[in-house]
């Protein structure tokens, strides 16, 4: 069946004000269950909810150890050079995933899956990741972000029977939210999706970078329903079938590192799909994203603390057998910092994502400000592990496995692992876009209480009410951050030696509670605009996070792990210094200069800078729209190996 091309939808311009408008109207606005990442932002550290460290169903721990076995068996047999080689994962390899049940480790025993539940979930995804970085992305954006975590959580009785047996069977689902123009914003998305006489919707639009996109049997796409009488329309989630008439692989995106990623441009012309397909409701899209994201997001952490787990067997090893001026270089205290950090670093970054998992297990707890510290706090952390492996290594952290198994040496992926974990600040968020939706977390309460004081569009009457509501919230709140438990010298005696630690801990929660107010009584409206004071208030916060895991779970493993203790006294001691310095650069810092700078840049004032260099070309934009013809297309191959299923295309068989 032929379609007639139609061309992308131009890219929306919406107002600042719009785009705020369609950021908060997707976000969670209720607060039902207890937050301890909510609590520390108020200068409120409330160990009761993490604290006894929480423990798995004994069930779900038998179940999630079996699997890890099973696994571990199939990871021996992986072959991550080859890989890294050939740019994709073997088909043999997707056979044995399936059949071991990896692609569907959430999906629930009652479609076909695995039923994991988080936290084995996650230590799976490590495994793999030690493996191969690029099969665990595949399985995640599989899993934590394509059709099984939105079906399960959002699908319909009828679309969980349609949809989730066949990807727990090994069909790869992926998920296609970002354009060409359109990143963080979801404002901008122009994908459009238009009624039909019929009662179906018309898919009209071109995904960027959708991870699995060229092998995916399903996708769940986000697009634009236009508001009519009966509904107010807005972005929509779809679950598609990609062998669709319309839909069009244009192009496998390569990058930096992840070679085995299979990442596409996808075109949608006048692709029909069904009304029954739509997830939740129409102008539901961007909340069950957001939503899903609050434990998709945990999977991405997992493959970080993977590569701190694989980074500090490599510098252990290194560090001990190297030996320059008549002793181990890991003896040298140059060496030796680099050493500390990366362990203490490696048990702080498991501590979080534990705890993370288990408080997503209990469902007792609202966790979207800790999934989102803990894929911020991982990413930026595990990057700079990998970064300190290589520097520990020398030349030989900088050159290839492949060249150092060539000339006799045992081989180490350490190079590639800098590239493949590199992505992690920018996958799901990058670390610019967390800061910011966590800062909007972080200062909710006190915009719901100061929300007209600061509207410009609020008239006198609501700000005078808005003016008696805050004073009445001011006048309970800040009196609770003048003194606490941790100016108690004998607080918190069930720690330990940490017992100091937490007590510092809950001290620097009411510091950065009071940091905060006073930036909102600084700057009021203004304070959205003041992303670098944001970002290092948030920076304190993951850092008062990963502390408080440590803590916990140190003392809650004493007696079968000793050596906890001293690697959260370690970590500690180190997260101090980060913090200190984090509250000193809140009020002591360049960034006035720096907008100046970066203003006067972009004005062009500088340019002469560019001279005595090659300049890239400027005859295409940065930012364009994909408008390949037919005959332009590249050959884009698609394998989806289902066990049991219906032939589908392999990898000799070239899409139509």
């Amino acid at each position: 069946m032929s379609v007639t091309q139609t061309q992308p939808a131009a890219p929306r311009n919406p107002s600042r004000h719009e785009a705020r408008k369609v950021a908060e109207a997707a976000r969670e606005t209720e607060w039902t269950k207890p937050s301890f990442g909510k609590e520390l932002f108020l200068g409120r550290l409330r160990l009761d909810l993490i604290d006894p460290w929480p423990a798995p169903d004994p069930q779900a721990a038998a179940k999630g150890e079996a699997f890890l076995a099973r696994a571990a068996e199939l990871v021996e047999r992986i072959d991550g050079r080859r890989i890294e080689r050939e740019a994709k994962i073997p088909d043999e390899l997707f056979a044995e995933l399936a059949e071991l049940g990896a692609f569907g480790m959430k999906v629930s025993e009652k479609y076909g899956g695995v039923g994991l539940n988080q936290l084995y979930y996650n230590r799976a995804l490590m495994l793999f990741s030690s493996a191969s970085p690029a099969v665990a992305a595949l399985l995640s954006a599989h899993q934590s972000i394509g059709v099984p975590e939105p079906v399960k959580q959002f699908g319909t009785p009828e679309q969980k029977e349609r949809f989730l047996p066949r990807v727990a069977a090994g069909e790869v689902s992926a998920f296609l939210l970002t354009e060409p123009d359109v990143g963080s914003d979801p404002a901008r998305l122009a994908t459009s999706a238009e009624p039909t006489s019929e009662g179906n919707y018309r898919i009209n639009g071109i995904k960027l970078w959708a991870t699995n996109g060229t092998i995916a049997g399903l996708f769940v796409v986000m697009a634009r329903v236009p508001a009519t009488a009966v509904t107010k329309g807005g972005i929509t989630a779809f679950v598609v079938e990609s062998e669709t008439p319309g839909i069009t692989i244009e192009n496998r995106n390569m990058f930096m590192g992840l070679r085995g990623l299979e990442n596409a441009v996808i075109r949608f012309d006048n692709v029909e799909v069904p009304a029954e397909n739509i997830l939740g409701a129409v102008g539901r899209g961007l909340k069950i994203s957001l939503t899903t994201l609050n434990t998709g997001r945990l999977s991405l952490p997992a493959t970080c603390v993977g590569a701190a787990k694989w980074s500090l067997n490599v510098a252990r090893g290194w560090s001990t057998d190297r030996v320059q001026w008549g002793q181990r270089i890991g003896d040298h205290e140059a060496i030796a910092t680099k050493l500390a950090y990366i362990t203490a670093t490696t048990y702080a970054l498991e501590s979080m994502l534990d705890l993370a998992c288990m408080l997503a297990d209990d469902n007792r707890n609202d966790i979207r400000i800790e999934a989102a510290l803990l894929k911020l706090y991982a990413s930026e952390t595990a990057w700079r592990v990998c970064d300190e492996v290589v520097q520990i290594r020398g030349g030989r952290g900088y050159e290839t496995a492949e060249s150092l198994e060539a000339r006799g040496e045992r081989a180490a992926e350490v190079e590639q692992l800098l590239r493949d974990i590199r992505i992690n600040r920018i996958f799901e968020g990058s670390s610019q876009i967390m800061h910011l939706l966590i800062a909007r977390e972080a200062v909710d309460a006190h915009l719901e209480v100061a929300g007209d004081i600061i509207d410009p569009e609020a008239d006198t009457a609501a700000k005078a009410r808005a003016v008696a509501r805050a004073a009445g919230f001011y006048a309970a709140w800040l009196p609770t951050l003048a003194v606490g438990a941790g100016t108690m010298p004998g607080s918190y005696a069930d720690f330990g030696p940490l017992a100091e630690h937490v007590r510092w801990i809950e001290r620097a929660s009411r510091r950065l509670a009071r940091s905060i107010f006073a930036g909102m009584a600084r700057w009021q409206g203004g304070m959205e605009h003041r992303e670098a004071f944001l970002g290092r208030a948030v920076d304190i916060g993951a850092e008062l996070f990963a502390m408080s895991a440590c803590c916990v779970r140190a003392k809650a493993e004493r007696e079968i792990f000793p050596e906890g203790v001293e690697l959260a006294d370690a970590f500690c001691d180190q997260a101090r210094v980060r913090v200190d310095a984090l509250f000193t650069s809140l009020w002591h810092n360049s960034d006035a200069v720096d907008r100046r700078l970066a203003k006067r840049m972009l004005d062009g004032r500088y340019t002469e800078l560019e001279r005595g260099v090659r300049h890239i070309k400027q005859d295409l934009p940065w930012v364009s729209p994909w408008r390949l013809g037919p005959s332009q297309r590249p050959d884009v191959r698609r394998r989806i190996p289902r066990p049991g299923a219906a032939a589908k295309p392999t990898a000799s068989t070239p899409v139509e």
